[in-house]
C-alpha cells in the first residue's frame, strides 16, 4: 500500500519538502530594592573580551579574530593542525610578536609584547589539510585567550569517504538508526530544522531535524495522531520514488499518540 495518495502523505507534502515523511500588602523595603538594582546591574555587565573565540572558515578565507597584548594566544584547527606560518619580521624585537608551533597536536601560540606599537596583527597559516588562512587580528586584552577554528570542508570530506566504505544501501540504513538513536555519523551536521506542523485529517506531520552528509540527507519527522481511530503504520511500506529508506518508530498509532518518522534520500531531494 502506498503512503503517496493517504492523508499522511498530503500532511508531509504540506510541509513544503517535497512530499513524505517516514518512519497581600506589604510596605515596601528602600534596602532590598537596592540590592535588586545591584544584581540587575552586574547580570547586565558586559563579558570579558577574552572569553574563547569560535570561528568557522573556508579555504582562502580572512579570520578576523583577537590576540592578547602580553600574553599568549592559542590558535587550534579542529581537526586539522598547522603546518607553516608566514609573517613579516619587523626587525625590532621589542615591536614584533612570536609564533610558536606546538608539533604535537599541531596548535600555533601567539605571542604579543605590551609594547607592540601596532593596533593589529596580521600573518598567513597553511594547515596540514592543504588550507590557506588570513589572520586580521586586533589587539585586546593582557589575559591569554584561545581561538578554535572549523573549516567545513573537513567534515564533508569525512562524510564523503565513510560514505564511500559503507555503501549506500547500508548508509541509508546506518544514517536512520542514528537519527533514531540521537547519534551523529562521521562527517554528518544535525542540526533543528522545526517547521509548523501540517494536518490533514486527523495526522499531523512536522518535520524535527536534518542530517547533512555529502551525498545523503536524512529527515526526522514527528506524527501525531489526532483522529479517533488508529492509524496502521507497518501496512504502509512502499517508499517514495527516490527514497533510498524510509522506517517508523512504531508500527502503529493509537488516537493521541506520537511517533517519530524518518526519510533517507540522495542530493537532490526526491523525484
Amino acid at each position: 500500500m502506498s503512503l503517496i495518495p493517504s492523508p499522511l502523505a498530503a500532511a508531509l507534502a504540506g510541509t513544503g519538502l517535497a512530499c513524505f515523511a517516514i518512519g497581600a500588602t506589604r510596605r515596601p523595603d528602600p534596602g532590598l530594592k537596592l540590592s535588586g538594582l545591584a544584581v540587575i546591574a552586574f547580570a547586565l555587565a558586559p563579558v570579558p573580551a577574552h572569553a574563547d573565540q569560535f570561528v568557522d572558515a573556508a579555504d582562502n578565507a580572512t579570520i578576523d579574530c583577537e590576540l592578547a597584548r602580553g600574553e599568549l594566544t592559542r590558535i587550534a584547527l579542529i581537526d586539522d593542525g598547522f603546518a607553516n606560518v608566514s609573517k613579516i619580521a619587523s626587525g625590532f624585537p621589542y615591536n614584533d610578536f612570536q609564533v610558536t608551533h606546538e608539533p604535537v597536536r599541531g596548535d600555533i601560540y601567539i605571542s604579543v609584547p605590551p609594547q607592540f606599537a601596532a593596533a593589529r596583527v596580521s600573518f598567513f597559516a597553511t594547515s596540514k589539510a592543504g588550507y590557506v588562512y588570513k589572520f586580521a587580528c586586533r589587539l585586546g586584552g593582557q589575559e591569554a585567550t584561545q581561538l578554535f577554528i572549523t573549516n567545513p570542508a573537513l567534515a564533508k570530506a569525512k562524510a564523503t569517504k565513510w560514505e564511500a566504505e559503507t555503501g549506500p544501501e547500508d548508509a541509508a540504513i546506518r544514517l536512520i538508526e542514528a537519527m533514531a538513536s540521537d547519534a551523529v555519523l562521521p562527517g554528518f551536521t544535525a542540526r533543528a530544522e522545526i517547521s509548523a506542523p501540517r494536518r490533514t485529517g486527523g495526522i499531523e506531520v512536522q518535520l524535527v531535524a536534518e542530517y547533512q552528509g555529502d551525498e545523503l540527507t536524512g529527515q526526522r519527522f514527528l506524527i501525531r495522531n489526532l483522529g479517533k481511530e488508529s492509524l496502521a503504520l507497518a501496512e504502509e511500506r512502499e517508499a517514495p520514488a527516490g527514497a533510498l529508506a524510509f522506517a517508523y518508530g512504531r508500527e502503529s498509532l493509537a488516537p493521541g499518540e506520537a511517533t517519530s518518522a524518518f526519510l533517507v534520500f540522495a542530493k537532490g531531494g526526491l523525484k
